[in-house]
């Protein structure tokens, strides 16, 4: 049975060595000492490691079932999720207005990545409901605010989104849900939504539903869909819950992974909805949540690489197979442990910095969404428009080959479900794919984010980086294990950017053939960076005296590795880019 211990003094070492957070001029950033965020994040690792990574397997092997209309949750989901409530965790950096912590988004992102190591498919309930939450907080009426927030907050009512139907994915202008205006100011809302994770379940007393649908003759296409708020239950003007709405779930889809969410097939049939936003306008409301969620589902993505690892280097210090080439490391053993050996320890080697680099790179994502809305920073909200894809493609399709790295440490057992490896891989699956299949981000990131305000947060980046080597570029030792390598990297990305540039526009496949590399391309470069500054703040610790030598040179010597080991892919992938659209364009359809 995998075990999972969350990483808090990696955790610590980013938010107030890297990330200097507590000094930061962000309203809230003040309050984030080291005792604090410490207390904060040990109690999320114990309840993860005691409440929600036991319940993993559980979810995993019952799944969840559709009885008379009702869905339940696997055996002990319902007590875990009080228990998840009455901490306060679901509204940590939620507005106090409405019963939130008002915490910075940083904190909740670490500790949201701690909860989804633990138990990927029990932390979907809540995460939905944030996302909820979210879109109601930042397009709702004072009085769907007043009417919903407080009890979402809390995660009385927990949330979902309802994008998809049968005949539509990434292409909504396509959707036939329809809403038919009411005397009232209400909509009739009508249609079927599939793929609805968290769509019904039995652990909170309503569920209040995102739905989009068009408003019969509004705009064709995209321009014509809105946002309706759809309740499971009517709620009464005193704010207690009246009839059953007229939803139902047709059925609980059978999938890889995620077993203990309910992923629903969701059936509006005249159901009473009330319009978020403006009409038509519902795609600009429905990004508020999708871009949280795609932000969300990064750090998934990491997170089941995380667990992955933490179990795989166990196992590898344990299992005895074979000896060392260079003389026994176990003499007195029948054999030498796993990890002596090179290859083991490249597979390791490639998922620890990977997974510490990942966790940077989000935490120093979520600090400029921070950034972003407490300072109303248009610089860092750039970043972030900038970064969003990329945290959501790199880090889910990074985060899923090292779930595969670990489940290969294991050798045969790692393909037996009695060791639990195979669960991290097929969880980890989901987050390629949904908030937006990782190709979709590719094609946003080149499409649209490259060019949005005419490049200055692509330009803003590339002069952190430079402002950065410039600063430290007087240490030798950093700059040729960390600078040097990360300057090329840039240059790299920057060679790649003005290859769309120069062709993209004439023929636009030029670009769009080589979005998936540019996507990791950025992506390395996105790590590569983190681990400079992480690199920066651990010499600075040995230097200043600190008493844990070993976790600052382990943080050096894992740096090194990725710079020497990993970032190198940056020239696969520019190789690959100005290559162009013929390669991938010249075959005829008929020969596929």
């Amino acid at each position: 049975m995998p075990t999972y211990t969350a990483p808090v003094k990696d955790m610590q070492f980013i938010l107030h060595e890297v990330l200097k957070a507590s000094e930061q001029d962000v309203p809230g950033y003040d309050d984030l000492d080291r005792d604090f965020t410490a207390a904060i994040l040990e109690e999320a690792g114990k309840i993860s490691t005691d409440v929600f990574a036991p319940l993993n397997a559980i979810g995993d092997q019952q799944g969840v079932r559709l009885e008379n209309g009702v869905v339940h949750t696997p055996d002990g989901f319902k007590a875990a999720f009080d228990q998840f409530r009455e901490g306060g965790w679901a509204g940590l950096d939620c507005d106090p207005e409405y019963g939130g912590q008002g915490l910075p988004h940083v904190l909740s992102t670490a500790t949201g990545e701690i909860f989804s190591a633990a138990n990927m498919a029990f932390m979907m309930y809540p995460g939905l409901t944030h996302g909820a939450y979210s879109a109601i907080h930042a397009h709702g009426s004072d009085t769907q605010k007043q009417t919903f927030l407080p009890k979402m907050v809390s995660c009385e009512w927990t949330g979902t989104m309802n994008l998809t139907e049968p005949h539509c994915g990434t292409d909504l202008g396509l959707m036939r849900s329809k809403a038919e205006p009411q005397d009232d100011g209400s909509y009739k809302i009508t249609g079927q939504k599939i793929f609805i994770s968290a769509g019904d379940h039995d652990m909170s007393d309503n569920v209040i539903h995102l739905v989009l649908a068009k408003i019969p003759g509004g705009p064709e296409g995209i321009k014509g869909v809105s946002l309706f708020i759809v309740p499971k239950f009517i709620v009464k003007d005193d704010g207690s819950l009246g009839d059953r709405n007229a939803l139902s779930v047709g059925k609980i889809e059978e999938k890889q992974g995620i077993h203990g969410n309910a992923t629903c097939v969701m059936d509006y049939d005249g159901a009473t909805g009330y319009l978020l936003g403006e009409e038509h306008k519902g795609m600009r409301a429905m990004f508020t949540m999708m871009n949280e969620a795609r932000l969300g589902v990064g750090m998934q993505g990491l997170s089941q690489a995380v667990v992955a690892y933490e179990n795989a280097v166990t196992y590898a210090k344990d299992r005895l197979q074979g000896r060392a080439v260079t003389g026994a490391k176990n003499p007195d053993g029948p054999a030498d442990p796993l990890i002596v050996h090179p290859d083991i320890r490249r597979s390791l080697m490639d998922q620890k910095s990977f997974v510490e680099g990942a966790r940077a790179f989000g935490l120093w994502s979520a600090s400029l969404i921070d950034r972003a809305h407490r300072n109303d920073d248009a610089v860092a909200d750039g970043l972030v428009s900038l970064m969003t894809p990329v945290v959501k493609g790199f880090l889910t399709d990074q985060g899923y080959d090292m779930t595969v790295l670990a489940q290969q440490i294991y050798g045969g057992h790692g393909y037996i479900e009695e060791w639990g490896m195979s669960q991290f891989t097929r969880d980890a699956r989901i987050t390629m794919i949904y908030e937006g299949a990782n190709g979709v981000q590719a094609l946003d990131l080149v499409g649209r984010k490259l060019a949005a305000g005419g490049g200055k947060p692509e330009m803003a980046f590339f002069e952190e980086i430079k402002s950065f080597i410039k600063e430290h570029g007087e240490d030798e030792d950093l700059k040729s294990g960390f600078l040097d390598p990360l300057k090329n990297a840039s240059k790299q990305l920057q060679e790649a950017a003005m290859f769309f540039m120069q062709n993209g526009v004439k023929n636009p496949n030029e670009a769009l053939a080589g979005s998936y590399d540019f996507m990791h391309l950025f992506g390395h470069v996105c790590l590569g960076y983190m681990w400079a500054r992480m690199a920066v703040a651990a010499k600075k610790a040995l230097a200043d005296g600190a008493g844990d030598t070993a976790f600052y040179e382990t943080k050096l010597t894992t740096g090194r590795y990725y710079m020497a080991r990993r970032l190198p892919a940056c020239a696969m992938h520019v190789a690959r880019i100005t290559s162009g659209a013929d390669p991938v364009m010249a075959l005829d359809e008929a020969n596929f």
